[in-house]
């Protein structure tokens, strides 16, 4: 992936910062298990606010040259984001207002509760930002046989970005009110999952084309690396990992199969409205 000029103002780097450490209740396994669950999850307040105690706090360090070179990466792909939003939401006549991205190590406070590593990336719709310990990354490469690179990064990034976009059109408040509304079973409730889930992959794919078509950063093997990553997070594949078998009826964010499928729709669209995941797969 080539990198671009831009950076983004709306990066929050805690690491180093002191604010993080181990947090008080944690148990073996739970950065498998958590992952399984949150990994590119649309609202993880549930989990973050239900227990784990608070952030300890740790000893201030500087970051190493590693560490600063992944966070003007992270300046960037935000900043390509914003860009490629900020143009698509133009177009329908719409206003973007971009989220925040916070980088941290361990632990940190989030709108949401106590955000952890263990969770993966997320998105907190109470503050707008997404949340990313890169350590994670490791375990999508040791744990769910994806290989990461750069453009890896960049969709996980993306399909955090679409749960923003979700937020901000009301998407999500919508799948909160039918959660909440006790009407529907909890098959039903995976399934509205797993149209959210796809429709920020969706998303994510349509920002990788429009970026492309205006930075041209794409290098051969970028979109396979997505790819790659986004199977590897199908409920299909972490379900045969974790516990040998599949249960389509507990998918909650789509098999490996509609992930890509959902992505490639993306780049492959002409049109946000072309990702309405919810009309083709509610019937």
């Amino acid at each position: 992936m080539k990198w671009t000029d831009d950076r983004s103002g709306n990066v929050d780097d805690r690491r180093g910062s002191g604010g993080g450490g181990a947090i008080v209740g944690g148990g073996l396994g739970t950065i498998i298990i958590a992952a399984i669950v949150f990994f590119l999850g649309g609202d993880p307040s549930a989990i973050l606010s239900s227990g784990g105690g608070s952030p300890q706090r740790t000893e201030q360090r500087e970051l190493t040259q590693g560490e600063l070179q992944v966070g003007e990466f992270i300046k960037m792909i935000t900043a390509e984001n914003e860009q490629t939003w900020a143009q698509i939401f133009k177009d329908n006549g719409l206003q973007y207002r971009p989220a925040k991205v916070v980088l941290f190590e361990s632990a940190t406070n989030s709108g949401c509760g106590t955000a952890q590593s263990a969770m993966g990336p997320f998105y907190c719709p109470a503050d707008q930002s997404v949340y990313m310990d890169m350590s994670f990354f490791q375990e999508l490469q040791k744990n769910f046989g994806a290989k990461v690179t750069e453009f890896t990064i960049a969709y996980v990034m993306a399909h955090e970005m679409g749960h923003h976009v979700q937020n901000l059109l009301g998407t999500l408040d919508k799948t909160d009110q039918l959660r909440r509304s006790g009407k529907y079973s909890e098959a039903q409730l995976n399934q509205v999952s797993v149209a959210t889930e796809l429709q920020a992959d969706f998303y994510a794919g349509l920002w990788a084309k429009y970026s492309n078509e205006r930075e041209h950063f794409l290098e051969p093997g970028d979109l396979d690396s997505a790819i790659e990553a986004a199977e590897a997070v199908g409920d299909d594949n972490i379900q045969k990992r974790s516990q040998g078998y599949v249960n389509q009826e507990s998918f909650t964010h789509g098999s490996s199969a509609q992930r890509k499928e959902w992505f490639m729709k993306g780049y492959n669209a002409t049109d946000i409205k072309q990702g309405d995941t919810f009309s083709q797969l509610l019937r």
